[in-house]
């Protein structure tokens, strides 16, 4: 019978993602929200704080190990920004689209050259909330923004993140394909060599 795991998130994207991601572990992926788990607070000033903030409240509320990503888009031309605050760029209720127009707002003018940026995901899993040594993973996935949305698939910033050498936004990659290369993907492939071994000792 597979470990249970509960995924720190209410993102069904981000859910969908990682469910894919995870599938091979035969480990089962168990979102918060099916436990009634409602979102942390993500006080944290950095992806790693805002992670272990995110599974420490779901492994505290379900009794169970916990899986939780901090991930974002750091865009260079502006100092890094949106950063930690990706999800929430244009306000506290902003949606995917008003946080995309903000940003293509702020980048007005900027050259192709000068628009490298990064996503960035910090994953980690505790196995209880006092876990006093969590597993970290990063993965970065880099790029560039382009000057309007491409693409209908993905999530978040996805349909302005041009992928280096496809031609593509991520929003155009087939879901394989995304995860294979993404952040996500990359910190999930660096989490995964001890993941089980971890949630059944």
């Amino acid at each position: 019978m597979p470990a249970k795991v509960v995924l720190a998130s209410n993102n069904a994207g981000k859910i969908r993602e990682l469910q894919a991601l995870l599938a091979s572990l035969d480990i089962e992926v168990v979102p918060q929200g099916a436990l009634g788990i409602p979102d942390a607070d993500e006080t944290g000033s950095s992806f790693v704080e805002n992670a272990l903030i995110k599974a420490r409240h779901a492994a505290r509320c379900s009794g169970m190990p916990a899986i939780a990503d901090d991930s974002g888009l750091e865009v260079d031309a502006l100092g890094g920004a949106p950063g930690v605050y990706s999800a929430r760029y244009a306000g506290p209720a902003a949606s995917g689209g008003d946080n995309i127009g903000k940003l293509l707002r702020a980048l007005e003018g900027v050259p192709a050259e000068h628009r490298a940026a990064r996503f960035r995901c910090v994953m980690v899993l505790v196995r209880h909330a006092g876990d006093t040594e969590p597993v970290i993973a990063e993965g970065a996935w880099e790029g560039r923004i382009a000057e309007v949305s491409i693409g209908t698939g993905g999530f978040g910033y996805d349909p302005v993140f041009l992928v280096p050498d496809t031609g593509c936004s991520a929003a155009e990659l087939p879901p394989e394909e995304k995860n294979r290369l993404s952040h996500r993907g990359l910190a999930v492939t660096s989490l995964a060599s001890r993941l089980r071994e971890l949630v059944l000792a």
